[in-house]
């Protein structure tokens, strides 16, 4: 299968733009090398969780010692 076949499958299998799909850089991966991608589980997230950012940056600042209640 040639680039052009590839790239006009996937425009015609996903409904996109020919160029688009140029654009995208789209490869056949041969299942034989493994290397030509890296496994989901050794990336870093992609994601932010920023309820879990402000809890932490809250529990690290100077703010929240200085006026945190004391149990008696």
């Amino acid at each position: 299968m040639t680039q052009s076949q590839l790239d006009r499958q996937i425009a015609r299998a996903t409904g996109e733009d020919l160029r688009e799909i140029q654009r995208r850089g789209f490869s056949l991966a041969d299942p034989a090398e493994t290397n030509f991608d890296p496994e989901p589980d050794c990336l870093p997230p992609q994601i932010i969780d920023w309820d879990d950012l402000e809890s932490q940056r809250y529990e690290a600042s100077a703010w929240r010692r200085e006026h945190e209640p004391v149990a008696a």
